[in-house]
């Protein structure tokens, strides 16, 4: 199986003309003709996970969050990025992101992060034009659930040390809204979408204001509302590249410590 087999079975499930236009999801480094040897996949390319990739053996990169986001003069050692590029073309490895266009594919990010709070997706925050994807998911709970044990419940989830919240109506939650990583400026059409509860990554300080009588808001970090896109880039790979070596980072990315 060559490379470009497998990047050709990310984009039929997540075409790159459902990325933002602000993004640059795709191919970032290398030739795609050869044979791929096997395939490590990360939230975010660094210096270790391009270390890791030659150790397995693998010669592909598949990573969610672009290396090259903004423009690259240069291919040297003046910063992170270009490292990492000129090791990977030293090395010969082929990097590949999956992006916000698998952020809003059916079955992508957001998605996953339904499934594992055990919520049935039923629309998207905000469709793109033509129906065939969205930024941000409203899914539903099974039950409704006390809105303080479900926010405890996602941080157990998804492993985090600290989940920001506002202080939200007092009724319980069912319908969520979900985007991960930067989501915030979906608030208003979850509130629009008759959510109970709002879920993202990040959001700004002031963005918290005016929402307690409307809904719920959990800020649970950009990293760990998405490092759960490693298993589902896995399972999509396994699924239609059988044969195809896989390995899921053993590096954690975030650069965020909690002290």
């Amino acid at each position: 199986m060559t490379i470009r087999e497998a990047v050709d079975a990310l984009e039929r499930f997540a075409p790159l003309s459902l990325q933002e236009d602000y993004d640059n999801a795709g191919l970032q480094v290398g030739l795609t003709d050869a044979e791929a040897s096997g395939a490590l996949l990360c939230l975010d390319v660094t210096p270790a996970v391009v270390d890791e990739a030659v150790r397995r053996g693998c010669n592909l990169i598949v990573s969610h969050h672009p290396l090259i986001f903004r423009g690259l003069k240069q291919v040297c050692d003046q910063n992170m990025v270009a490292r990492c590029v000129a090791e990977a073309v030293r090395k010969g490895l082929c990097i590949y992101s999956a992006h916000t266009n698998l952020d809003n594919a059916a079955g992508g990010v957001n998605y996953e992060i339904a499934q594992r709070l055990g919520a049935a997706v039923e629309d998207w925050l905000l469709p793109l034009p033509g129906g065939q994807g969205g930024s941000g998911v409203v899914a539903v709970l099974p039950k409704a659930e006390e809105p303080l044990a479900f926010l405890r419940r996602v941080k157990e989830v998804f492993g985090i040390p600290h989940l920001a919240a506002n202080a939200g109506p007092q009724h319980p939650v069912q319908r969520i809204g979900i985007c991960g990583g930067a989501g915030d400026f979906l608030t208003d059409d979850a509130v629009k979408k008759h959510c109970d509860c709002f879920l993202t990554g990040e959001m700004h300080y002031h963005q918290y204001f005016g929402y307690e009588d409307k809904l719920w808001i959990g800020v649970m970090g950009h990293y760990e509302s998405e490092h759960f896109t490693v298993q589902l880039l896995h399972r999509l790979l396994q699924e239609a590249c059988p044969g195809l070596p896989l390995h899921d980072t053993a590096v954690v990315t975030n650069p965020i410590q909690w002290l």
